[in-house]
């Protein structure tokens, strides 16, 4: 693959950039258009969620329905989310005034020395200060911040500030009982806090100054690494996402004077502020109990170590639930007995993820991943037969299940290298029979499916160790088959040239996905260091309400989806999260764990024959993957050559139509990828 891009010139290559790749201008100069396609739809993205949020909450008769209302964002998210984002003396004050706290959580026991005194009745607080004949001796502020946090002014504590709110404000009268119940709250919060500062302190200063950077780099590491988050220590946010970026990531680079963590590396462990000392442990423990991915599991909530410990034993209980050796609890809330449990939980993680399926629920709207472990039933073994029964019908292979059509697959590999009616490979089309038949059975808007384009290139840079020559490759070199249902195009305002502009923008942002993670299974040779990119993924995850900060996403209408990543062995090395298979609908119903399991046995199938694939590559097959580009999704989504306008069948002549291959088979795929 280096080959061409070598012998092209400087010029040829800018001109080359310069020609728009938009199905429906392909081959025109980009940045011609007389303006945007397509505008973000009214109401669209987090802000506006908020604002309705807020009206919903603003509207309620009872305040207690309000706050129900702001805790789950009105249906987005679990309220015990909120709840941990809350700052000590909001979250004391919600304890006095409804009995609200995650403490109480019954979803997994609290861990020890971390209970609070019992409140009252659920609900009496608020029914004794709307009841109440005498007056409040305090009114204080309920309203949302911008970020999606519940914020609350309490006894003593001055107005909101405005600027920060996503509108006004909801008055709450304080009685007499409340308010000295928030205080003693106050009280036995400080107190923890002191203790756990402490003990952070002490545990740091025993690390040495050198073990202390060395958590720190691992700590920027993971930061730089991985997806978007947002933390919060009280009322200060640490985060790598966007506007005031606090941490490395894409806006800071590692060494950044601005990344709270390079600030540190400098700085005596005394002059340490208390908000930074326990962020540093808390990432510490989250990244030794599974890597850096663990660290999106604490997104949109306060890294405070009792925090980080009640979600460590909650863990602690998942992994016992699976038959093995079980794991301790912790001696103590204590930084060195919370780290023996952090250690024990990763070294458990690696067999459990080998005896079940492991995934993460994404709550999109504030970027919450909680880890959970599935269950097979026998609705994943229907979807299983269905999608085995329609690729049996398209592709030479024999059996009943994915498993069985993957052994058939390998008994004889060779038909993958070789063409297969209208696509130059096997491997092509059993790509895309896959992705649609996933998207049929799985009733989604839209499926996919990622890979590299030249496995011989990839085999060659191996052999030579040619690091810097793969990290340097770009998107282009990699694909993404995308196929959209008809029932799409209502999403698209009934068009079908609008629907392959989204098809071929989601292709392009899932080639740079992959882009994104191939150089994450490579050695730490300089250029791959210095290199962008993520830690591969290697569990599944299903995901709502993802229309809210990702630009594409909510351009495209991306709210509900599943992502399977999967492995593939190319020339001996393992490349997590080589290919993937994506489903995602616009609206309706969110997707199901039986939906996930079942197209994680696809994706474990499309990943099977790519690896068959790559060892008929190494033996010397050129298996190169032409489809799938702008004027591939155009034709099979519209069913006209590119540049024909689709709404009036008439011929624009854009681009011309490249595919050369003959028309001849019976598996030519049609229009919205369908068998003609």
């Amino acid at each position: 693959m280096s080959g061409p891009s070598e012998r092209e010139s400087r010029r040829a290559a800018n001109a080359r950039k310069r020609i728009s790749r938009r199905p429906s201008r392909l081959g025109t100069p980009a940045g011609t258009a007389a303006g945007p396609d397509r505008t973000r739809a009214p109401g669209a993205g987090f802000p506006t969620l908020l604002a309705r949020v807020w009206e919903r909450a603003r509207a309620a008769e009872d305040l207690r329905d309000c706050v129900d209302i702001l805790l789950s964002l009105d249906g987005h998210v679990p309220p015990e989310v909120q709840l941990r984002a809350l700052s000590t003396s909001e979250e004391a004050a919600f304890q006095a005034l409804w009995g609200l706290s995650w403490r109480r959580d019954d979803t997994a026991p609290a861990p020890p020395g971390t209970e609070t005194a019992p409140p009252g009745p659920e609900g009496a607080a608020v029914d004794l200060i709307e009841a109440a004949p005498e007056e409040p001796v305090f009114v204080g502020e309920l309203a949302l911040a911008t970020t999606g946090r519940i914020v609350l002014r309490g006894p003593a504590q001055g107005p909101l500030d405005r600027r920060r709110l996503v509108g006004g404000v909801r008055r709450v009268p304080w009685s007499l009982q409340a308010a000295r119940a928030y205080h003693a709250e106050l009280g036995r919060a400080a107190a923890r806090t002191a203790d756990t500062v402490a003990d952070c302190r002490a545990w740091l200063d025993r690390q040495g100054e050198k073990g202390r950077d060395e958590l720190l780099e691992q700590a920027k590491e993971a930061a730089l690494r991985t997806a978007p988050f947002v933390l919060y220590q009280e009322h200060r946010q640490y985060t790598n996402f966007r506007e005031q970026n606090s941490l490395t990531g894409k806006t800071l680079w590692p060494g950044h004077p601005d990344c709270v963590l390079s600030s540190l590396q400098q700085l005596p462990l005394e002059l340490w502020s208390d908000h930074d000392v326990q962020l540093v442990v808390g990432l510490t423990l989250l990244i030794r109990s599974a890597g850096a991915g663990r660290v999106e599991e604490a997104n949109g909530t306060q890294l405070r170590i009792d925090h980080v410990a009640a979600m460590l034993e909650r863990i602690r209980h998942s992994y016992n639930s699976v038959p093995g050796e079980p794991v301790a609890p912790a001696a103590s809330h204590g930084a060195e007995d919370l780290k023996t449990l952090a250690e024990a939980l990763g070294a458990r993680r690696r067999q459990v993820i080998r005896q079940v399926p492991l995934y993460r629920e994404i709550h999109g709207t504030l970027m919450h991943k909680v880890e959970r472990i599935a269950t097979d039933t026998d609705e994943v073994r229907r979807r299983d037969e269905e999608l085995s029964l329609r690729l049996a019908r398209s592709l030479p292979l024999t059996g009943t299940t994915l498993d069985e059509l993957g052994r058939s697959a390998a008994a004889d590999p060779q038909w993958l290298a070789r063409p297969h009616g209208v696509y130059g490979t096997g491997l092509e089309a059993l790509v895309h029979e896959s992705v649609a038949a996933v998207a049929e059975v799985f009733d989604a808007d839209f499926a996919m499916s990622r890979g590299m384009r030249s496995l011989p290139a990839l085999i060659g840079g191996l052999r030579a160790e040619s690091w810097a020559e793969i990290c340097g490759w770009d998107i282009t070199h990699y694909f993404c088959c995308v196929v959209p249902r008809p029932p799409a195009r209502a999403h698209f305002g009934g068009s079908q040239g609008a629907m392959a502009d989204a098809a071929w923008a989601m292709s392009s942002r899932m080639q740079y996905n992959s882009w994104h993670f191939v150089p994450g299974n490579l050695p730490r040779h300089p250029a791959v260091v210095a290199r962008d990119h993520f830690v591969p993924p290697t569990i599944p995850d299903i995901a709502f309400f993802s229309d809210q900060h990702h630009h594409g996403h909510v351009t495209n209408n991306v709210r509900f989806s599943i992502r399977s990543p999967q492995p593939v062995e190319v020339a001996g090395r393992t490349f997590n999260g080589f290919v993937d298979l994506r489903l995602l609908r616009c609206a309706g119903s969110p997707f199901e764990q039986a939906d996930l399991l079942a197209a994680h046995r696809a994706s474990r199938f499309v990943a099977r024959a790519t690896t068959l694939a790559a060892e008929l590559a190494a033996a010397g097959a050129p298996v190169e993957v032409t489809a799938f580009d702008a004027a591939w999704h155009w034709r099979t989504i519209t069913g006209t050559s590119v540049g024909a306008d689709t709404e009036t069948g008439t011929d624009t002549d854009l681009a011309p139509d490249t595919d050369t291959r003959p028309e001849s088979g019976t598996t030519r795929p049609g229009p919205l990828g369908t068998p003609r």
